[in-house]
This record gives C-alpha cells, sequence and structure tokens, in this order.
C-alpha cells in the first residue's frame, strides 16, 4: 500500500528538487503542505495524491 503523505526530504526525492525548494518555494506555486502538530514540534507533510496533482499542472505542452 502506497503511503497516503510524506515529509519534505521525501516529496524533495520525488520531484527531484532540493529540501530547500520544497519549503521556500513550493508553497509559493500552489504546493500546498499539510502541518501537523504545534510549535517546534510542528511536521509538514505533503499528500502524495496532491503532490501528482500538482506535478501534472506543471506540463508544459
Amino acid at each position: 500500500m502506497r503511503p497516503q503523505f510524506m515529509d519534505a526530504r521525501q516529496t524533495a526525492e520525488y520531484l527531484n528538487m532540493s529540501v530547500t525548494w520544497v519549503y521556500r518555494d513550493a508553497p509559493r506555486l500552489g504546493l500546498a503542505a499539510h502541518k501537523f502538530g504545534a510549535g517546534r514540534n510542528a511536521k509538514l507533510q505533503f499528500k502524495v495524491s496532491e503532490v501528482d496533482a500538482w506535478a501534472r499542472q506543471q506540463r508544459i505542452d
């Protein structure tokens, strides 16, 4: 069974981008993260289906 969420490192590897890009640029470009927890212990996770949909939208015809 495929995981439903990926952390920032996994998302960066999946998209072949840097972790810095995932934190800094991805939200600005429309790739939304989900925040689990609060404060310093909060974790950003990216839903696999949303990452896939976002990547399909980036296609250049």
